[in-house]
C-alpha cells in the first residue's frame, strides 16, 4: 500500500495508510501511517463494532492534519477487544498544515 500511496501523493492528493505490520511500513515508509496492534486482517477494529471503526477512520484521518514529516508513523493506543470507546472525543474541525 505504501508505494501506491507514494504514487497518489505525487499527484498532489494526501493520503495516510493503516497499518496492523509496523515494520512493513517501517521498511516501505508511506508518506503517512497510523499503526495499530491488531490481528492480521483487521486494520479498522472487530467486525460489526461500528464505533471501534469509526475511531480508526477518524484518527486515520486526524494524522492527514498531524504528520508532517513523511514516513511518520503514529501508533493508536487502542487495544484488541479491550478498550472502551463510549469516552472517545472525535477530533473538531480539522485545518491543513499550513492554514490551507
Amino acid at each position: 500500500m505504501g508505494l501506491i500511496q507514494r504514487e497518489i501523493e505525487k499527484a498532489g492528493i494526501p493520503t495516510v495508510g493503516v497499518s496492523i505490520i509496523r515494520e512493513y511500513s517501517e521498511k516501505v515508509q508511506p508518506p503517512r501511517t497510523v499503526f495499530v496492534k491488531w490481528p492480521f486482517g483487521h486494520p479498522l477494529g472487530e467486525p460489526g463494532n461500528a464505533r471501534q471503526q469509526r475511531t480508526v477512520v477518524l484518527e486515520a484521518l486526524k494524522a492527514l492534519y498531524t504528520i508532517s514529516t513523511p514516513g511518520e508513523i503514529i501508533t493508536l493506543p487502542f487495544r484488541w477487544r479491550r478498550h472502551d470507546y463510549s469516552a472517545y472525543v472525535e477530533p473538531g474541525p480539522l485545518v491543513p498544515r499550513g492554514g490551507e
